[in-house]
């Protein structure tokens, strides 16, 4: 446990968390929406610091991330919690742990241990991710910072409800990040996630803003957000902000308590996938279909492919110093 560093003291003992967009305001001896932050004696306690519930060496492609460091491993770590509730989440589990079972799992694994075994590992990036870094934001900073000492990248895999506050303290210390934008509609944010859709944007905006690798993710779920005006309206926003954003459009399963619904059918996602090509996108991929021709980066100006995949696996690669090996067309990314 650690007090955490983001928290304004209130009357009568209680607290405002500054770490995410809700910005709760907890009395003594509650908890935070997330649950692994607690007001004890006035004071705002994480519960998680240095607890990490998962912790694996993963290919950069899990992310996922396509345009930064390919091929390359990254060591990921999360703790249990959450501050969304989404009723798809596909890490439950762990997730919703504090919420659904009332408890906190985890192993002991602090800051320098993390660091130390990414090294180990032969990996070239840390990466905060399967729960929401935000709720383990003070565990994320000072892992983030030793590990750019070490000469590591910090890799961040988050729904973005974050505050303004928490998202500036930790970007001199962020190399990436892959935004999960679940929908484009406030409705449906507060419905399925108990959250907003504004700061999810905001995050995605000041992320590109400060020189943060960014590429996007959204779930596609039949009858939630596969019709073709919100996919439009997302690939329009990401454009806008930057028509190098790589967008992955990924395939639904049922799970954890959205299981009314069935697996988003193999051509809804290639349509989704059409669509942000159409709306001047540049990068678009198509998750969860393995072997899809979707999941190859091309070259926007000869077509040719210039990182060939399969799943999580780089199979081919022509990027010379961040241009198309064929033509010469640079291609954005971090690529070394």
């Amino acid at each position: 446990m650690r007090e955490a560093l983001l928290y304004l003291r209130l009357e009568n003992g209680r607290v405002r968390c500054e770490t995410c967009a809700h910005g709760c305001v907890i009395a003594p001896g509650k908890k935070g929406i997330c649950g692994v932050r607690e007001n004890r004696d006035g004071k705002l306690i994480s519960l998680v610091f240095g607890k990490a519930v998962a912790a694996h060496d993963d290919p950069i492609e899990k992310k996922p991330l396509f345009h930064f460091l390919p091929g390359s491993r990254s060591f990921s770590i999360a703790t249990a919690g959450c501050n969304m509730h989404c009723l798809n989440c596909q890490n439950a589990d762990i997730s919703q742990m504090p919420v659904d079972q009332g408890r906190i799992a985890g192993e002991t694994l602090p800051p320098e241990a993390v660091v130390r075994a990414a090294q180990e590992s032969g990996c070239d990036s840390v990466s905060f991710t399967y729960t929401e870094p935000a709720v383990f934001w003070d565990y994320a900073f000072e892992t983030a910072r030793l590990a750019r000492r070490a000469g590591l990248r910090t890799v961040f895999v988050t729904n973005g409800f974050w505050s303004e506050k928490s998202l500036k303290t930790l970007l001199p210390y962020m190399d990436a990040a892959n935004v999960d934008l679940k929908f484009f509609r406030d409705a449906s944010y507060r419905e399925i996630c108990g959250a907003r859709l504004e700061p999810v944007l905001e995050t995605v905006r000041t992320l590109r803003r400060a020189g943060v690798w960014v590429e996007a993710t959204t779930l596609v779920i039949p009858d939630l957000n596969d019709s073709g005006e919100e996919l439009r309206e997302i690939a329009s926003f990401l454009r806008g902000t930057d028509p190098d954003m790589p967008w992955h459009v990924s395939r639904f399963h049922p799970t954890y308590r959205m299981t009314d619904r069935p697996a988003t059918p193999v051509s809804t996602i290639r349509k989704a996938r059409a669509i942000g090509l159409e709306e001047g996108l540049r990068f678009v991929y198509t998750g969860n279909i393995p072997g899809d021709d979707g999941e190859s980066t091309l070259c926007p100006s000869c077509g040719e492919t210039v990182i060939g995949r399969r799943g999580f696996t780089v199979l081919t690669r022509a990027v010379r110093e961040g241009k198309c090996g064929f033509c010469g067309t640079e291609i954005p990314g971090v690529w070394d």
